[in-house]
């Protein structure tokens, strides 16, 4: 399969199923410019790489939420996610880039929510949306 098929596969996967603030400090300047070597095509990363990140993200939440409030399906949300991986990780960086926002996801909500809460079915249903809204506009910009 194509690799831009295979996002559009796994998009459409995660469009069907539907954190806190970090403290921000000012970026340091080195005191000499570094010249880095300009990455190759197929290491820059693609126009949409915010919106996955964003979106893996969502996806590990949805994982840890979704079972917390007895949906029983966070496996079938870890099962899209990998399918992501699979049509988005051509580079380990990428992978981890991926790999850690999903993780960063699921463990945000994990410290945050023990139990099941109104809240935090709210947030299933702002997050399967959000998920859906991300997943078409990729597929529908990018794919092609």
């Amino acid at each position: 399969m194509r690799p831009r098929a295979r996002l559009v596969a796994a998009l459409g996967a995660l469009a069907l199923a539907a954190s806190p603030l970090a403290a921000q400090t000012p970026p340091t300047k080195p005191a000499a410019p570094v010249e880095q070597p300009a990455p190759s095509p197929s290491e820059s990363p693609p126009p949409y790489e915010p919106q996955l990140l964003r979106l893996a993200e969502v996806v590990g939440a949805l994982a840890y939420l979704r079972d917390l409030c007895g949906a029983g399906d966070g496996a079938t949300f870890r099962g899209k996610f990998a399918d992501l991986l699979e049509a988005e990780g051509n580079t380990e960086a990428r992978k981890e880039a991926l790999a850690g926002a999903f993780n960063r996801g699921f463990r945000d909500y994990q410290l945050t929510y023990r139990a099941c809460t109104p809240a935090a079915r709210e947030i299933v249903a702002r997050f399967l949306d959000e998920a859906a809204r991300i997943a078409k506009d990729v597929a529908n910009r990018y794919a092609g």
